[in-house]
């Protein structure tokens, strides 16, 4: 299973406060996390690395006791991305709670763990997952922030959303509050005929629409291995070079 992820400052902060991480665990058995801190230049940072860490921990202890996740149910598997989402929240409200440089520091986090049967997919926060289907790109998780809400609620249309002077503030996060919940989705791989998953920060979906990255990913089709890292490298730039504002950050598998 190929794999590529891509982090990047941006044009406009002094501190990359983005984190992800890739566990490859066989050729078909794969775990990713994208962080996406807040809580001034230290706490995001501080938030994101924290979150990743511990998430990922937790999707390691799982796989030593079932190896490749066999032997895991459905339900059991969701429970663990809901698990190791908790435990992110835990720790870094924990360490909040008792430096007060680090007080009201969270993050958002996106998470998946590709199975030979099945995608399965965590999120709290605004950070997305999306999979490529027949030239299209379709989000699978649901932003938790303010202008999603307004346009759940038919109070914004998608396209106002876009442009609202609010569209940075998450209605969730990870490490905010004492306790958290965590959406979660499932991909039955019979049911998916597409080719490439990708985990972001809003840094890069901020400037960088849908069919933009569709066309991004087709544009590098013929060049073999190099296609995830160089489509991650040109979304970056994308991002940068209409503004970017905040940290950018593209993880890509080849599913």
């Amino acid at each position: 299973m190929l794999f590529y992820g891509k982090t990047d400052i941006g044009m406009k902060r002094a501190v990359n406060q983005d984190y992800f991480m890739i566990r490859s665990y066989s050729s078909e058995v794969l775990a990713a996390v994208v962080c996406d801190g807040m809580g001034g230049a230290k706490g995001g940072s501080v938030a994101s690395t924290m979150a990743t860490d511990s998430f990922m921990n937790v999707i390691e202890d799982k796989q030593e006791k079932y190896p490749l996740f066999k032997g895991m149910s459905e339900e059991e598997i969701c429970d663990m991305l809901v698990e190791a989402s908790v435990e992110a929240n835990r720790v870094i409200y924990r360490k909040s709670s008792i430096e007060e440089s680090l007080a009201g520091m969270g993050t958002t986090l996106v998470g998946c763990l590709v199975l030979p049967d099945t995608i399965y997919t965590v999120n709290i926060g605004d950070s997305r997952m999306y999979l490529t289907e027949k030239g299209n790109l379709c989000q699978v998780t649901h932003d938790h922030s303010y202008v999603q809400f307004l346009v759940d609620t038919g109070k914004l249309t998608p396209e106002q959303a876009k442009q609202s002077n609010n569209r940075n503030i998450i209605t969730r996060a990870v490490g905010t509050e004492r306790t958290v919940n965590a959406d979660v989705f499932t991909t039955p791989r019979e049911e998916y005929s597409g080719e490439y998953l990708l985990l972001c920060s809003d840094g890069l979906t901020n400037y960088v629409e849908p069919e933009e990255i569709c066309a991004v990913v087709e544009k590098f089709t013929d060049e073999g291995e190099d296609i995830l890292r160089m489509a991650c490298e040109e979304l970056v730039r994308m991002a940068n070079e209409r503004g970017g504002s905040d940290n950018i950050t593209a993880v890509m598998v080849a599913v």
